[in-house]
């Protein structure tokens, strides 16, 4: 580029240069050659109008008819005109001046000698305008006048074969520097295409560099990225079998120690009978105290593990779910479930999806209504759970703390689902759920 940059611009200047030079030369010449053209006229044209002049003198000397003097007036009233016009155009040469004042003296001469003539008939004087066309000086004068006119035809021609041979020159150097300047630049151009080349091949290396640098840097990610979806899942099973590990020493263990106290307390009652008002009531706040402790033991244990769900099945476990939801929020909730027949863990699945649901429901959607619907779809099952609160817009992006739906689709993809979320503004929002039928059974505390 350092090379055929300079190299370009030196050709576009010179053919610039060149092109100019050879205009101006050829303007001058131009210029010239009109200038030669309109001599060559005005000189033919005083020797035209001599000619007419002296045929109408002629005319009128031998015939004695007035009609000949027209033309020779005619002529004779020009030829001044001629002369001053040729004049103009030889001030600048001395040379061709001297010839042209030599050619107008002559001029003047035959003019003077025809209007001596012309008058002389006129007057009738026969003798006398014979004798003097007889003496030849006319001839002579007019002898004399065609020499010059060729003389200054000449010069007019030499003058129009030199701008001529100054117009091809210019052309023939244009042509010249024209070729030289083409010639430059398809050097520079060859220059330029081989540095381009270069260039070009450069930048394939470091575009093949960037491909397999993209390759394995998507590569890398796409095996992190099923890595941390394997340990998603896994922490999911995980955590399911923590639940359910938790639920079942929580309705063994603590269920036996909360039924234990409540008949011992019942046993204290017995024995104290009425005599002991004060302790009655006591043991009665107690036994109160162990009902709610053994509800909210219920509602922890159903919370960690449905037992619902193990022993109702999946429908009967989502219309509980359903209505316990609508008690506790005051919403309006429908159900559309049809059986359908699935292995735990995707049961599993479906139940958290729906639970989840209707927990994002109380605490963003702001809705009145929500209806839960499960279909047979032959080989597939599909749930939805759609409310008609103030929905979001699905293509903004989600907090950095929002885990829920991304929690739900990773659930449903692991169990070879499909999950699509439907929302706008003021329209609502319907989670739907798309799972096969014939997946492999998994233990009861896991999940896919």
């Amino acid at each position: 580029m350092a090379i055929s940059l300079p190299l370009a611009l030196l050709a576009t200047v010179a053919l610039i240069v060149i092109n100019e030079t050879g205009h101006s030369r050829a303007m001058e010449a131009l210029a010239s050659m009109s200038h030669v053209q309109q001599t060559r006229a005005a000189v033919t044209q005083l020797l035209q109008r001599m000619l007419d002049a002296e045929t109408g003198q002629r005319g009128y000397l031998l015939t004695g008819d007035e009609r000949y003097l027209q033309p020779y007036e005619n002529a004779t009233a020009v030829i001044a005109q001629n002369l001053d016009l040729l004049r103009s155009q030889y001030l600048h040469d001395r040379a061709e001046m001297s010839i042209f004042a030599e050619l107008s003296r002559n001029v003047q001469r035959k003019l003077a000698e025809m209007d001596v003539s012309v008058r002389l008939r006129k007057q009738g004087h026969e003798d006398a305008w014979k004798f003097v066309l007889g003496t030849g000086v006319g001839q002579e004068h007019m002898d004399a006048i065609r020499e010059q006119s060729g003389l200054l035809l000449q010069t007019a021609m030499r003058r129009q074969a030199a701008s001529e041979e100054q117009i091809t020159e210019a052309l023939q150097r244009s042509r010249i520097g024209v070729a030289l300047v083409a010639l430059v630049g398809l050097l520079a151009f060859y220059m330029y295409l081989r540095q381009t080349r270069r260039l070009q091949a450069v930048d394939q290396r470091v575009q093949e560099d960037l491909q397999r640098e993209r390759d394995q840097l998507g590569q890398l990610v796409k095996d992190r990225t099923a890595s941390l979806a394997e340990l998603a899942t896994h922490l999911q099973q995980v955590r399911e079998r923590e639940r359910g590990h938790l639920a079942r020493e929580l309705h063994d263990e603590l269920g036996a120690l909360l039924t234990a106290a409540k008949l011992d307390v019942a046993r204290l009652k017995s024995r104290l009978g009425n005599d002991a008002p004060d302790a009655l009531q006591r043991l009665q706040h107690l036994t109160d105290t162990l009902n709610s402790g053994i509800a909210l033991k219920r509602r922890i244990i159903e919370d960690l593990r449905p037992s619902s769900l193990t022993n109702l099945g999946l429908v009967t476990s989502l219309e509980i779910l359903a209505r316990e939801f609508g008690e506790r929020s005051g919403l309006q909730v429908t159900t559309s479930l049809e059986p359908v027949e699935l292995d735990e863990a995707s049961e599993l699945t479906v139940y958290r999806l729906v639970q989840e649901s209707l927990t994002n429901i109380s605490k963003y959607a702001r809705a009145s209504q929500v209806e839960v619907r499960m279909e047979h779809l032959g080989n597939h099952m599909r749930v939805e759970v759609q409310d008609d609160g103030q929905g979001f817009d699905t293509g903004k992006t989600m907090p950095a703390d929002s885990h829920g739906l991304a929690g739900m689709r990773h659930r449903v993809e692991a169990a070879g689902g499909r999950l699509s979320i439907t929302s706008a503004p003021g329209q609502g929002t319907r989670v739907a759920a798309t799972l096969p039928m014939a997946t492999a059974a998994t233990p009861a505390d896991g999940t896919a």
